[in-house]
């Protein structure tokens, strides 16, 4: 799954319509530029590819005032907006190890209604706990990791990962349950 896809889809869809160099300015106002892949060429190269599969709409624009090429404008189709939701839904769901995958889905987590984003975090940290007993089940009992060398250091990595990454799920779950973030299904504040 591709970060950028999701990120790019992500921000066209929060603005309803809108030219790459906006949709570059808000990943770079979220920092995405630090923790992921979303770099001024890929966001270009996402919004022209993503355009040809019908994900995209471009609408040229008029030309700036500045006396520039005409812009173009993109929105979400149809199909756009079924496969945002299907990479939303499957980054949060899944075991996948990638942190800006991660990242990018717990940005744009609040486009779901709440109960279905508190459901698909459970469901990661449930695939989460599987992958760590399928790591120690293969361990026999008793064994000390340190006595391992650098094999041993790796697996210490991948348990520390899937430890700390269910205990951060378990937070964000509880902090959705207390009602934090404006859901897609909360009201709108008065």
């Amino acid at each position: 799954m591709s970060v950028v896809r999701l990120l790019v889809l992500g921000a066209v869809r929060r603005r309803g319509r809108s030219h790459g160099y906006l949709v570059r300015a808000d990943l770079e106002s979220w920092g995405a530029h630090e923790w992921s892949s979303a770099t001024s060429g890929s966001i270009y190269h996402a919004l022209k590819s993503m355009t040809g599969q019908g994900l995209l709409l471009a609408h040229e624009t008029s030309p700036s005032e500045a006396g520039g090429p005409p812009r173009m404008e993109y929105e979400l189709t149809e199909d756009g907006e079924q496969t945002y939701f299907t990479l939303l839904r499957e980054a949060l769901s899944s075991r996948d190890p990638r942190l800006d995958l991660l990242a990018a889905a717990v940005g744009l987590i609040d486009d779901l209604p709440r109960a279905e984003a508190i459901d698909l975090l459970r469901r990661r940290a449930l695939v989460m706990d599987q992958w760590r007993d399928s790591i120690t089940s293969e361990l026999p009992p008793g064994t000390d990791l340190e006595t391992w060398g650098p094999v041993g250091a790796v697996i210490e990595l991948w348990l520390h990962t899937a430890d700390s990454r269910t205990a951060w799920m378990h937070r964000l779950i509880a902090r959705l349950e207390e009602g934090a973030y404006h859901m897609a299904d909360d009201l709108p504040s008065a």
